[in-house]
C-alpha cells in the first residue's frame, strides 16, 4: 500500500457530487483509409482484451486503514467492462455540438470509489465517419502534465503500426510501484527531510513577506493577493452539479508569428486571448469590468526528468491586464504580470509553493463545504492551465488523432476552468463549466475573435 500526498488526498476531501474531482482528455480520431463504419466498435472489443493492468490503474483508494491515513491498495480484480464503454450517436445528433453535449454528460458524475478511478468511453457515429475516446481519471491519480505524457506513450507515432498498448497496460511511476532499496541509508533520508522542511519554511516566509508588501501596496503585481484581489462576477460562485463543454483551437503558426513580431510566449499570447475573450463574454452578461481580471494558474514543481505519479502542483495567482481596448496593450501588460509570476516562482521552494496551495485551497474548499461560495470572494475569476502535449500526430490502430481536448476540474467557487492544450501543431482550448454559466459556446467563439483582434493590432502596431 502507498500514502497519499497531502495535495493527492486533497482532491478526495474536496470531492462532492456537484464537484467531482476527475479530469479527462477527448481525442477526436479518423478512421484508417479503407476501415469500415464498424472500425470504432472492434476497437473497443480489443480494448477489453487488454487485462494486464498495471497501477495507478489497478489501485483503489481505502479510507479505513486502522490508525492510519488513507492509502492506495491494489485491487484485487479490475473488471474492465465497468471501465471501458461504446457508444453511438444517433444519425442527426452527432455534430460537434452534440459530441461535446455527450461529453459534459459523461463528465457529471463521480467515479465510483470501490474501484480503480478511472473511465474510457469509445464514442462512435461522429458526423463524417469519425469517432471519439473520452477518458477520464480521478485527479488523485496524476496532474495535467502526467497524463499528457500517459496518454502520449499509449498510442502509437505512425499509422503503420497496429500494435494496441492501452495507458492502463504500462508500467508508470508511484503509488508504491517504486520501492526504496533495502540499503538505503537512514541518516541521508533523515536529512534530506529536514533539509526539505527548512526549504519550505523558508520558502512560506518569503512568500508570507511578499503578500504582505503587495498588501501593503508598497510592491505591484509582484504577486498577486488571493481572495481579495477579484472582483465578483458570474463566473465564480458556489459550484453546482451538470456540467457543458466547449473547446476552441487555434494553429501553432499563428500563434509563432505573433510569438515572433512581439518578442512574447505562447502563454503571452494565450492569455491576452483569454483575457479579450473573457471581457467580451463578460459584456454580454452586463459586467464591464474596471479592474484586471485575476486567474488561478497551476505551475509544474517536478523537477527536470522527474516523472512521478500523482500531483506534484502548485496553484499561483496572476493578474491579467488592466482594461484596454487595443490587445497589444494588453499583451504587453501580461508579459510584465507573468515575468514578475516567474521570478517569483524561481526565488522559492517548490515545497513552499506546494504548502501555499494547500493553505489557500484549504480555505477556498471550506468555503464551498459550509455553502458560502456566494458570499465569500474568491481566490480568482477563473483557473487557467497550459499543458504541453505531443507536437507529433498520434494513432490508434491506424485511426490518426485528430484533434486532443482537455477537460479538467472546477475549483471551489470557480464555475469555469480552462486548459491550454497544444498537439500537432494547434493550440486547443478546453472549457468546462456548470451549467449555470450562460452559453459557453460563445466563450469559445470569443477566444477565436479575441486572436484575430491581437493579429490586427500587431500588423496596426508594425505598419510602416
Amino acid at each position: 500500500m502507498s500514502k497519499l500526498s497531502l495535495l493527492d488526498l486533497g482532491f478526495f476531501v474536496a470531492e462532492t457530487a456537484a464537484s467531482p474531482k476527475h479530469v479527462a482528455g477527448l481525442l477526436i480520431c479518423k478512421r484508417p483509409p479503407g476501415a469500415g463504419a464498424g472500425f470504432a466498435r472492434a476497437l473497443y472489443r480489443e480494448y477489453l482484451t487488454h487485462t494486464e493492468v498495471k497501477a495507478p490503474f489497478n489501485h483503489v483508494i481505502d479510507f479505513f486503514t486502522l490508525g492510519s491515513l488513507p492509502q492506495w491498495r491494489r485491487a484485487e480484480t479490475v473488471d474492465l467492462a465497468q471501465h471501458i464503454h461504446y457508444r453511438k450517436l444517433p444519425k442527426g445528433r452527432n455534430r460537434r455540438q452534440d459530441l461535446y453535449a455527450e461529453v459534459s454528460r459523461l463528465h457529471e458524475p463521480m467515479l465510483d470509489r470501490s474501484r480503480p478511478l478511472w473511465e474510457m468511453h469509445v464514442i462512435d457515429g461522429l458526423a463524417g465517419g469519425g469517432f471519439a475516446i473520452y477518458q477520464k481519471v480521478h485527479h488523485a491519480y496524476a496532474d495535467g502534465v502526467t497524463m499528457s505524457r500517459w496518454m502520449a506513450e499509449s498510442m502509437a507515432t505512425s499509422a503503420d503500426e497496429q500494435t494496441l498498448t492501452p495507458v492502463w497496460t504500462l508500467r508508470h511511476g508511484g503509488h508504491g510501484t517504486r520501492r526504496r532499496e533495502a540499503n538505503e541509508a537512514f541518516v541521508q533520508a533523515l536529512l534530506k527531510g529536514v533539509g526539505s522542511t527548512a526549504s519550505r519554511l523558508l520558502g512560506v516566509g518569503r512568500l508570507a513577506a511578499m503578500l504582505t508588501l503587495e498588501g501593503l501596496r508598497l510592491t505591484k503585481n509582484a504577486i498577486a493577493l488571493p481572495f481579495v484581489s477579484t472582483a465578483r462576477t458570474p463566473l465564480t460562485g458556489q459550484v453546482t452539479a451538470g456540467r457543458q463543454f466547449t473547446a476552441a483551437g487555434v494553429s501553432m503558426a499563428r500563434i509563432s508569428d505573433l510569438r515572433k513580431r512581439t518578442r512574447s510566449t505562447v502563454n503571452h499570447i494565450a492569455l491576452t486571448c483569454l483575457d479579450g475573450a473573457l471581457r467580451h463574454y463578460l459584456k454580454d452578461l452586463q459586467v464591464d469590468l474596471n479592474r484586471p481580471i485575476t486567474i488561478q494558474m497551476p505551475v509544474n514543481l517536478r523537477r527536470d526528468g522527474e516523472q512521478t505519479a500523482g500531483n506534484k502542483i502548485g496553484i499561483i495567482q496572476v493578474e491579467l491586464s488592466a482594461p484596454s481596448d487595443d490587445p497589444y496593450v494588453r499583451l504587453r501588460n501580461i508579459g510584465f504580470s507573468l515575468r514578475n509570476v516567474r521570478t517569483m516562482i524561481d526565488s522559492v521552494a517548490p515545497e513552499a509553493i506546494e504548502t501555499y496551495t494547500i493553505l489557500t485551497g484549504l480555505v477556498g474548499q471550506a468555503a464551498e463545504l459550509l455553502q458560502l461560495s456566494n458570499t465569500l470572494p474568491p481566490m480568482g475569476n477563473t483557473l487557467v492551465s497550459n499543458v504541453p502535449g505531443p507536437a507529433k500526430p498520434l494513432y490508434a490502430k491506424g485511426a490518426r488523432v485528430e484533434e486532443m481536448h482537455p477537460i479538467s476540474t472546477l475549483p471551489p467557487s470557480n464555475l469555469l476552468n480552462i486548459t491550454l492544450f497544444s498537439y500537432a501543431g494547434e493550440l486547443y482550448f478546453g472549457l468546462i463549466a456548470t451549467d449555470e454559466l450562460p452559453n459557453l459556446q460563445r466563450l469559445g467563439d470569443y477566444v477565436l475573435q479575441a486572436f484575430d483582434e491581437l493579429e490586427q493590432s500587431v500588423r496596426d502596431a508594425h505598419a510602416p
